[in-house]
């Protein structure tokens, strides 16, 4: 029986994974499976590449709901399946761990422009793989919601929008300082923060429309856009999610 734990591995953990199954002897399979692939061509690959009783049922709809493909590695005694940070773009098969395409992958030197906003804060950058080029860090002033109903209320809250407003049209202007030297260069765009803020920033500021083919993903989970926290956010993007499937008792 099959029993399986998840987690994430940075850029560098996960290129020293990919050593040691390079590295290993032994019977196994290797299929890249890239983003947006139908589930029906999904199941159609994985069941050409083993007995449909030995691959685990969840496999087809945790590839599909990757936003980036998945690349599997099955064999004896090492079985995962890989969820990379950036996006599969061809199918292929090969017999062992071949790990290749997928280092050649993650040893990419990507250059990702970061834009995260909460309102009344923001971090901007600029990163070429791991390491970040520009920075712009800040806050804006926007009060909290008015709890107290009446004219009062209606007022403050056309304050508030303004400056809501102002505060976006900063954001903006701070957005095309740091990204608009590397627009052209630029592989992937990352938002992060809170989601109706985003939104707002997007419907605000027309430079970022340009990238619309090229945003990567949301990162919804930062509670304060700080330089820190932008520091972790590359590493973030950089990281690999892991499956691991071993034999219970083992």
């Amino acid at each position: 029986m099959l029993i399986s734990r998840k987690f994430r591995l940075a850029r560098a953990r996960m290129l020293l994974l990919l050593d040691e199954l390079a590295a290993m002897q032994g019977g196994a399979f290797s299929l890249y499976v890239p983003r947006r692939m139908p589930p029906a061509a999904v199941s159609e690959l994985l069941q050409g590449a083993w007995s449909p009783d030995l691959v685990p049922p969840d496999i087809v709809d945790i590839v599909d709901g990757s936003e980036t493909g998945a690349v599997l590695f099955w064999g004896l005694p090492r079985r995962y399946l890989l969820l990379p940070p950036f996006p599969v773009e061809e199918s292929h098969t090969a017999d062992g761990y071949d790990t290749a395409p997928l280092r050649a992958l993650l040893s990419s030197e990507f250059v990702i422009g970061l834009v995260l906003v909460r309102l009344g804060a923001y971090s901007v950058g600029v990163s070429r793989g791991t390491t970040l080029l520009t920075t712009k860090t800040g806050t804006g002033l926007v009060h909290a919601r008015h709890k107290k109903g009446g004219s009062s209320q209606a007022r403050f809250a056309r304050h508030r929008e303004k400056q809501i407003g102002t505060f976006l049209d900063r954001v903006c202007g701070h957005v095309r300082e740091q990204i608009e030297p590397h627009a052209r260069s630029l592989d992937y765009l990352v938002y992060g923060g809170a989601r109706n803020t985003i939104t707002s920033l997007q419907k605000r500021c027309p430079f970022l429309h340009q990238f619309d083919g090229r945003v990567l993903r949301l990162l919804l989970d930062i509670p304060d856009p700080r330089r820190s926290v932008l520091e972790r956010a590359v590493s973030d993007i950089w990281s690999t999610a892991v499956i691991e499937w071993q034999e219970a008792g083992q």
